[in-house]
């Protein structure tokens, strides 16, 4: 383990081929108020539960950050080496001295794959059309296919009037059926912004449907500060079982082709995931309905749509080799064409669900949870003994909707100024999901606590069976509560302000970017 300047992982990061995890181990929040471009978040409360997915091989050369060097970076660092990390650094005076080298920190989350899209509307210029526009020909009656091109969760909680919804990823398999034969309608793409609504329109252009394209400038916020209402619960989804139809499943795999993006064997994948010396990621980028019926062992689930959205919540080493597996040749060159257009080093496995069961190495190199075990489970009489300590280390934002009486709240990254001289002596009641109590069970051992119990959250029983939750609005207050990012929030509960300034950071993205930055992408 050894410190890092700012000045010489800069020139790291721009290396091409050479494999790199730059971890961000602040908590969620901090991250989210400004980090490094190419900064992967690995809160430190969920280190040990996150890390093995997202840096798989153990030989990866890793940095990690924290917010001034005050001593978090070091710690993560030391447990990632007791989890058999082998080449570990940690960025000297942390985010703090990364700015003060002149160095840009982006706000707000998913920034590689928002900047993505702004290059794609900048660089493809797909037609865009405005909210009071598709309004207009809604109230005119004209026929128009509206498509929201997020998962059916984020489109049940808010969605244009009249829309289906279908992730982008699954635009190749589904959009015949949605379509129905009609080739002159209109079609509209949006999502709750622009990146979905840009990459969901160029993607049916690049498929060559004749109907004319558009996405819906700024999404369902754009619609609202356009005055219009959206609708809620709305369950119009993507048609399941649906066959492929073989002349989109073509286009795409023309459209990879022309990207160079590889088409591998079993074989070679094979070959590549017993090659200790690289990061090889095999995602499969289905729904999750077929993941759950019929999947590949050690495939790790990453819908295409999201892949492309939110490509840093699975892919934590740059540089890492991309695989990705569908069951029918369509889906998987065509997400792999956008990864690769990011910059990625990405290929698609031919022969669809027939070659899975070729393949032999993949379930030897399995990633997944490197948490240690929770601890022994208490019952709720155990935690409200006046003699226990009960921490309760879920989210903050939570904890202030209700708690047991007499929990205290604590987060893993301020452990260390919550825990007096007193509590260590104490027996401990954690209260919070598996992968967090033993996250910070293993810190409370590192700070001298030995009998600690965990309490398997169960709040709507507990309300119902007498016990009086608190409720603490303020506590903890803004400045503790580090794990929530606060960043416009509440821009999709109606706060029409906080939605005019997500716009305009999504739109502000490409200004900010140096020339390093913007080389990350192949456009």
């Amino acid at each position: 383990m050894h410190g890092i300047v700012s000045r010489d992982l800069k020139c790291l990061l721009a290396r091409k081929n050479q494999e790199i995890a730059f971890l961000d181990i602040r908590e969620f929040g901090e991250y989210g108020m400004g980090h490094p471009f190419h900064a992967v978040n690995v809160p430190f409360s969920r280190l040990e539960s996150l890390v093995g997915q997202l840096v798989p091989r153990l030989g990866t050369p890793l940095v990690v950050m924290d917010d001034h060097g005050e001593g978090r970076a070091r710690r993560a660092a030391q447990c990632l080496a007791d989890l058999g990390y082998g080449d570990i650094a940690y960025l000297e005076g942390g985010v703090a001295a990364w700015r003060e080298s002149g160095y840009g920190l982006f706000a707000g989350v998913n920034v590689i794959s928002k900047t993505f899209g702004e290059l794609v509307h900048e660089h493809f210029q797909p037609a865009g059309i405005e909210a009071s526009t598709l309004a207009e020909w809604q109230r005119q009656g004209r026929p128009v296919h509206i498509i929201d091109g997020r998962p059916i969760a984020e489109y049940r909680k808010m969605n244009i009037p009249s829309s289906v919804c279908c992730p982008n990823g699954e635009l190749a398999k589904r959009l015949p059926t949605l379509l129905e034969g009609d080739a002159s309608t209109p079609v509209v793409v949006n999502c709750a912004g622009r990146t979905r609504s840009i990459i969901g329109a160029q993607t049916l252009r690049w498929l060559g449907i004749e109907n004319p394209v558009y996405a819906l400038e700024n999404g369902t916020q754009g619609w609202r500060l356009a005055g219009l209402t959206l609708e809620h619960g709305s369950d119009r989804g993507y048609p399941q079982n649906t066959e492929t139809k073989d002349e989109l499943g073509a286009a795409a795999r023309r459209l990879a082709g022309s990207r160079d993006v590889m088409a591998i064997g079993a074989a070679t994948l094979d070959n590549w995931l017993a090659d200790d010396r690289r990061t090889t990621y095999v995602f499969d980028i289905r729904t999750e309905e077929e993941y759950l019926q019929d999947s590949l062992p050690g495939a790790v689930h990453a819908p295409g749509g999201q892949l492309i959205q939110a490509t840093d919540h699975w892919v934590g080493v740059r540089h890492a080799r991309l695989v990705l597996i569908d069951d029918d040749e369509c889906r998987a060159p065509l997400v792999a064409s956008w990864l690769a257009l990011m910059g990625m080093d990405v290929a698609w496995l031919r022969g669809g669900r027939a070659s899975w069961s070729c393949l032999r190495n993949l379930t030897k190199r399995t990633p997944g949870s490197m948490s240690p075990p929770a601890p022994q489970t208490v019952d709720l009489a155990t935690a409200l003994e006046p003699t226990t300590l009960c921490l309760d280390a879920r989210p903050g934002m939570q904890y202030r909707e209700g708690h047991l009486p007499g929990a205290r709240w604590v987060n893993r990254s301020l452990l260390g100024k919550q825990l007096s001289e007193d509590d260590i002596h104490r027996p401990v009641v954690i209260v919070a999901d598996e992968e967090r109590a033993a996250c910070l069970a293993s810190e409370l051992k590192a700070h001298g606590v030995n009998r600690i119990g965990w309490l398997v959250p169960a709040f709507d029983a507990w309300a119902s069976e007498g016990i009086a939750l608190d409720r603490t609005p303020n506590e903890p207050d803004d400045d503790h509560c580090i794990d929530f990012l606060f960043f416009v929030h509440d821009r999709h509960d109606g706060n029409l302000e906080a939605s005019r300034r997500y716009l305009a950071w999504e739109t502000g993205l490409l200004a900010q970017l140096d020339e390093q930055e913007r080389s990350t992408f192949t456009l």
